[in-house]
């Protein structure tokens, strides 16, 4: 049994403060060799710290780490590589103008008998890495062009190379596709078997059920449970996790009204052909698909980011062509992207003025600035969106993704629109977040908005949505009402095996 066996990794009585922040707190918790044990937690948890703790880059306060049943103590990144703990990042840490094989090797390259580095020995055991993995990537090749997911696995075969007993996942699948981490669970499941201990930090709880053992739950910088996962449910996790019962997809009891958007036969080459729909007052229509499906691109025509080729759009029964994004928002069509970095926010600017930036003409027609009335609108929809901050006038850089996210959705929502589009609203947030986001939008449907909801989350897209449509390569393959929807036919159409009926 594995409870019998010794630990690969036990921390006890781990804490650790940051000025005036107790990040962790007698946090105590083991992994087993052969196990693949969830960390997981709200953003501000010390899951990160934890990490972070076990890769040398923070020390402890105070508390006991072992190793294989031996006390020790990590003196930096090195040191702990050394010990056979490997990282894998959300984002990989590669030097991308190096090859595969370089990449593999860095600091340990094997040598010749002169001391200079043996490529070819080097290319050929980066091979039997990737065949060991049962994964093609050539070790000649740059890592520069790799798909994320390819990443992924080149850091897996790093953690091989350095005989690795404990591998640390750090949202590894925030930026993968459904495919991709169903390829890359498939290549760690094995090496779990094989004993190695498996840290998943994820806030995807359908991918901490389907690939974890155990899961231990962080909340404020403490450990509140560690249980089997076969003795918790979705329900459970997230009340350990905020403190509280919560719903994560709230019920829908909303009724539907008018027809307020209509896409008619748009065609963008190159992108998606003959996309038609309609969205009504009070509805969620969902869009789901596979990354490079063409949602987003739909998306980016129905805010007048890009044009059409064929096609029209009917706003509540008449033709419309937005030339702009600033057409689309004076006729009631606003879009939150799926980058709120990039292309959502001004991370310097704070609060109150990302928010009133769509409107300034509005708020402020003859140019002179009224920073009573921003902050009195910022401060109207931090208080119903639950913003955590210290003040509207702090900066949004500062806040956490899923309060970035809420600003968002305030910045869009305070140009008063009739529909609202939402492009991946939930991605890199906690659960937490989630919850809340997941009741803004049911809100917002029942106060008559028509909602188009882009996700990639199946779980998501699935309980929000009155009805479903599924893109692959640039067509509609399905339309599907709640009662119809499941995660088998909403794949079965991202894939191209159904054909819409509509």
């Amino acid at each position: 049994m594995k409870g019998e066996r010794s630990a690969a990794i036990r921390l006890e009585a781990i804490s650790k403060r940051f000025g005036a922040t107790q990040a962790l707190d007698g946090v105590s918790f083991e992994l087993l060799p052969a196990e693949a044990h969830a960390l997981v937690g709200e953003n501000g948890a010390g899951k990160s710290t934890l990490v972070k703790i076990l890769a040398g880059v923070y020390q402890p306060d105070n508390g006991r780490i072992e190793l294989d049943g031996s006390e020790v103590q990590i003196h930096g990144p090195a040191h702990s590589r050394e010990l056979g703990i490997a990282v894998i990042h959300q984002e990989p840490r590669l030097f991308p103008d190096l090859s595969v094989a370089e990449n593999v090797f860095l600091g340990h390259q094997p040598k010749t008998r002169l001391g200079s580095i043996d490529w070819a020995r080097m290319r050929r055991d980066a091979a039997r890495l990737f065949d060991e993995l049962e994964v093609s990537i050539a070790p000649d090749s740059p890592v520069r062009g790799l798909s994320m997911a390819d990443q992924q696995l080149v850091e897996i075969a790093k953690a091989l190379s350095l005989d690795a007993r404990v591998l640390i996942m750090d949202e590894p699948t925030a930026s993968l596709s459904l495919h991709e981490v169903e390829r890359l669970f498939s290549i760690v499941r094995p090496l779990r078997d094989r004993g190695l201990g498996v840290l998943f930090v994820s806030h995807r709880l359908e991918e901490v059920f389907d690939l974890c053992e155990r899961a231990s739950v962080l909340r404020d910088g403490k450990h509140v449970i560690t249980a089997p996962i076969g003795q918790l449910t979705t329900a459970d996790l997230i009340r350990y996790m905020v403190g509280r019962d919560v719903s994560l997809f709230p019920p829908a009891t909303t009724e539907l009204g008018e027809v307020l958007l209509e896409a008619r036969g748009l065609t963008r080459s190159d992108a998606f052909s003959d996309i038609s729909f309609s969205v009504r007052a009070g509805e969620i229509v969902g869009f789901a698909g596979l990354i490079g499906a063409g949602r987003t691109e739909v998306a980016r025509v129905l805010f007048g980011i890009d044009r059409a080729d064929r096609g029209e759009v009917l706003l509540r029964g008449r033709p419309v062509a937005f030339d702009a994004p600033a057409a689309a928002l004076r006729a009631g069509v606003a879009y939150v992207p799926e980058d709120r970095h990039q292309q959502g926010l001004v991370l310097d600017f704070p609060i109150a003025s990302n928010v009133s930036l769509p409107i300034l003409s509005r708020l402020f027609p003859r140019l002179f600035m009224n920073r009573p009335a921003e902050r009195r609108l910022a401060e109207r929809y931090a208080s119903q969106f639950r913003v955590r901050m210290t003040d509207v006038e702090q900066l949004v850089s500062a806040l956490s993704g899923g309060n970035q996210q809420k600003v968002v959705i305030a910045k869009w929502l305070a140009t008063e629109p009739r529909v609202l589009i939402l492009d991946e609203p939930t991605r890199g947030i906690d659960i937490g977040a989630k919850v809340e986001v997941h009741r803004i939008i049911a809100e917002l449907a029942a106060a008559g908005l028509g909602i188009i909801l882009i996700s990639s989350d199946l779980p998501e897209v699935l309980a929000m949505s009155d009805r479903i449509l599924v893109m692959h390569e640039g067509r509609l393959t399905a339309e599907l009402s709640r009662a119809e929807a499941t995660e088998e036919r909403v794949m079965f159409a991202a894939t191209g095996q159904v054909t819409s009926s509509a």
